[in-house]
């Protein structure tokens, strides 16, 4: 395993749960934009034959990439199969068939959350940037809420509900109650 980064120990403070959140959310914060590309109307002259569907295509792209973090985000949270079949209109073992691999990738990046280059010295991130940099992310997010205006003057629209990690007393606490 390569050597700490900063990161690490600031991830820790998030749930896994909570850290999938925060992807969810970085991604639906790229559809909303991608979709907002699409309604202005003053550059349509200056758009080739057909670019409006490249933007489009581009949307469901992002829309399905919102929807993979939507599955590991319910799966952390203890979604069952069924559940999540259930409002993609589609039978369990078809949604466990279709999101397995996202899974196991989301899973293998808390094992190896990045990966060196080729000359060894730059780090890849293989968890996604909201998880890999949470405080980034919390701050990008609750700004960005906050100047869409999404219905809550909230400065901590994000942030605020997500589940953290618990901390080495949390967790002597729990012990001992249920021990």
């Amino acid at each position: 395993m390569a050597e700490a980064t900063p990161y690490d120990v600031d991830r820790a403070r998030f749930s896994r749960q909570a850290l999938a959140r925060l992807v969810l959310c970085d991604h639906a914060v790229d559809v909303a934009d991608s979709a907002g590309g699409l309604v202005a109307t003053r550059h349509d002259p200056d758009t080739g034959p057909g670019g409006r569907v490249s933007q489009a295509r581009r949307l469901i792209d992002l829309a399905e990439r919102a929807l993979v973090s939507a599955v590991v985000y319910e799966r952390e949270r203890g979604a069952s199969w069924a559940d999540i079949a259930g409002y993609l209109g589609i039978e369990p073992p078809e949604a466990e068939a279709r999101f397995t691999a996202d899974l196991v990738r989301w899973d293998e990046a808390f094992e190896v959350p990045y990966r060196l280059d080729e000359t060894g010295r730059k780090r890849i991130p293989q968890l996604p940037t909201a998880a890999y940099d949470p405080a980034w992310a919390c701050t990008h997010l609750d700004r960005w809420a906050l100047l869409q205006r999404l219905g809550i003057d909230d400065e901590g629209a994000v942030s605020s509900g997500l589940v953290m990690a618990a901390s080495d007393e949390e967790e002597k606490d729990q012990e001992g109650v249920g021990g």
